[in-house]
């Protein structure tokens, strides 16, 4: 089945050292910067819709400190992980700032810091948070009492850590399963060693240990990966990631178990049958991707030094087709408020169905203006 008949069938195109509870007013990181014009698979350009007219999109919290990713809590309020600073912060939809969590051995050397944050499907006591220290990149998991979140346990340590390509997303699986992005540390050659973990995607359980029915046996769900930084499941219980290039493409993938997705032998499409195609691509001045989220069949990445918020619409797998080409379940990319906030980092579907994102223009890379970094919420449908 080609994109045609997708498209005529309907599937496509539609250590914590201290705490405080005071209320205040939440890769490459960075962008490896070239060339022009993104596309999602052959033959494919990506729309820009134009500044302005952003109605639809309201301020929720401001002045925050590199916002780095967040995870909802079952009331709407959000735990929101600041980079530079290394806390976490508690948000609420009317923007009430509360700081819960301050990581006094974490190293916001370069672009590491506080990064990926998540909590247990069914349990919101239990937060996991990937963050950088002075001698390497780990997984911890905390406790959260609704205004502290405290003892915190070392799950997977001694990844490797340099000034970038850290990686840092989390996300959960429909099965409860935990995913896990670690960026190569700036050693391409690593990803292509399922043997090590950086240049990875992790599958865990909620002590750190490799998920039974992994694919080689160890924390290993799929190699080849240079940084990625955005993790989102769909509805039919996929698994999608965005993914910084070096000086070629920036990529949209679906994760396949085992999968090998080619860094740093290929970036961008490839007709090597040992790797899996990405979904859409493009170029890094375009994309520099970080954060990913999913609301019904559009998926949202933010871009650094794209300075905009992409769409793109996904289409299910057909039945019996669960081997289809990743590049024909994703339909043209359209960029979205290109320039109005700066550079975007951070995305996540809200419980209300709002969609919320953040900033990052002043994580040295950026412009900032008064306000920054902000925390925004788009109103959907």
């Amino acid at each position: 089945m080609d994109r045609r008949q997708l498209l005529r069938s309907g599937l496509l195109g539609a250590g914590l050292l201290g705490v405080s509870g005071t209320t205040v007013l939440a890769g490459c990181s960075g962008d490896e910067e070239t060339t022009t014009t993104p596309r999602g698979g052959p033959n494919r350009s990506a729309a820009t819709v134009p500044p302005g007219g952003v109605s639809n999109v309201e301020t929720v919290a401001s002045g925050l400190n590199v916002p780095w990713a967040l995870a909802f809590l079952n009331g709407g309020d959000a735990l929101v992980t600041q980079r530079d600073d290394a806390t976490v912060v508690r948000v609420s939809p009317r923007g009430e700032v509360r700081t819960v969590g301050e990581f006094g051995d974490a190293a916001p050397l370069g672009e590491g810091g506080l990064q990926g944050i998540a909590t247990a499907p069914g349990d919101e006591s239990a937060v996991f948070v990937y963050y950088t220290t002075a001698a390497d990149n780990r997984l911890v998991r905390l406790q959260f009492d609704g205004t502290r979140l405290t003892g915190a346990r070392p799950l997977i340590t001694g990844l490797d850590a340099a000034y970038n390509h850290h990686g840092g997303a989390l996300a959960f699986g429909p099965d409860g399963s935990l995913f896990v992005a670690v960026g190569d540390a700036a050693v391409p050659e690593v990803a292509q060693d399922r043997a090590a973990l950086n240049g990875k995607i992790l599958r865990v359980d909620r002590d750190g240990r490799p998920w039974p029915g992994n694919p080689f046996g160890n924390e290993v769900y799929s190699y080849g990966h240079r940084n990625v930084e955005g993790l989102a499941f769909d509805g039919a219980g996929r698994l999608w990631a965005s993914e910084f290039g070096q000086n070629s493409r920036d990529e949209l993938n679906l994760i396949r178990p085992g999968g090998n997705y080619g860094w740093p032998e290929a970036e961008g499409d490839s007709d090597d049958p040992r790797f899996v195609a990405p979904a859409a691509t493009w170029t890094t001045r375009e994309a520099s991707p970080a954060g990913l989220a999913i609301v019904g069949d559009r998926a949202y990445m933010a871009a650094l030094r794209g300075r905009q918020l992409w769409e793109i619409p996904l289409a299910d797998s057909p039945e019996g087709t669960s081997d289809v080409p990743a590049s024909l379940l994703a339909g043209e990319p359209v960029g979205r408020f290109a320039d109005e906030f700066g550079r975007l980092r951070l995305v996540a579907a809200a419980p209300d169905g709002s969609l919320w994102f953040g900033t990052s223009n002043t994580d040295g890379r950026g412009r900032p203006t008064d306000g920054d970094d902000r925390l925004l919420r788009m109103r959907l449908g």
